[in-house]
Parts: C-alpha cells; structure tokens; sequence
C-alpha cells in the first residue's frame, strides 16, 4: 500500500509543480527538472515494485491472473506503461529540453504543455482505476 501511495501521491502532485512553474517562467526549466526526477526516481519505480509485489502475492495466495479484476487491473498497468514510456516521457524531456533552453514562449512548448496534460490525465485516470480494482476487488464477470 505503501509503494501505491507514494507513486500515486507523486503523481497528483505534479499538476501543483507544473501550474507553480508556468506562473513563475523564471522556475520553469527547475520544475520541469523536478517533476523529472520525481517520475524518474520515485513514481516509476514504486510502479515497477508495485507490479512485482502484487504478482508475488498472488502466486503466494493462489490467486490467478485470470480473475477477472486481476486481468483488468494488469492490462490497464500494460496501458498506463504504454502511455508512460511512449507518450508522457518523451514529452516531458522534450520540456526540460526546450525549457533549459529558452524556448518556454514557443508555440511547441506550448502544445507540449497540452500533450503532457492531456497524458497525465489519461495515466492519472488509469493509476485511479487499478487501484480501484486492487482495492474493491469487484465480480465483474463469471471465470
């Protein structure tokens, strides 16, 4: 639960960082950096623990991955890391890219800007609902 907390609560707390440095543009390229290494160092790798505790726990407990809340659950986490590692990162580094550079003002940055918020809502919406499954573990349909 832990590892869930701290990815999760990483997470919602960079829209705060974001809006704080698109408020202050002098900041900018320093929060870009942050939310970086928050991603990089912290949320990521609670993921990655995430995903390696809860198979543990269900091979431990006899669980199978074919229990309907159990395969829903990992195949919005193949999803989240699809969006992650080919939609959010790469966006996100081409900000601190353009950002270090001076180019905060540009019409790219700018759609950067859009496309890193739109991802992070789609991850952010896909974090809620496996966590929502892990957690409820609801009967969706007869094995």
């Amino acid at each position: 639960m832990l590892l869930a907390i701290t990815a999760i609560g990483a997470n919602i707390t960079y829209g705060i960082w974001l809006s704080r440095g698109a408020a202050n543009r002098e900041h900018l390229a320093f929060t870009l950096r942050g939310v970086k290494i928050l991603d990089d160092r912290l949320a990521n790798p609670a993921y990655g623990l995430l995903l390696i505790t809860g198979l543990a726990m269900t091979f431990v407990g006899g669980i199978p991955l074919s229990t309907p809340w159990i395969s829903l659950a990992l195949t919005l986490y193949i999803v989240l890391f699809l969006v992650a590692t080919f939609g959010y990162r790469p966006t996100l580094r081409r900000q601190v890219t353009m950002a270090e550079a001076g180019e905060t003002q540009s019409e790219a940055f700018a759609a950067l800007g859009r496309r890193g918020t739109i991802l992070g809502i789609v991850l952010a919406v896909l974090a809620l609902a496996i966590t929502f499954l892990m957690v409820v573990k609801p009967a969706l349909w007869a094995t």
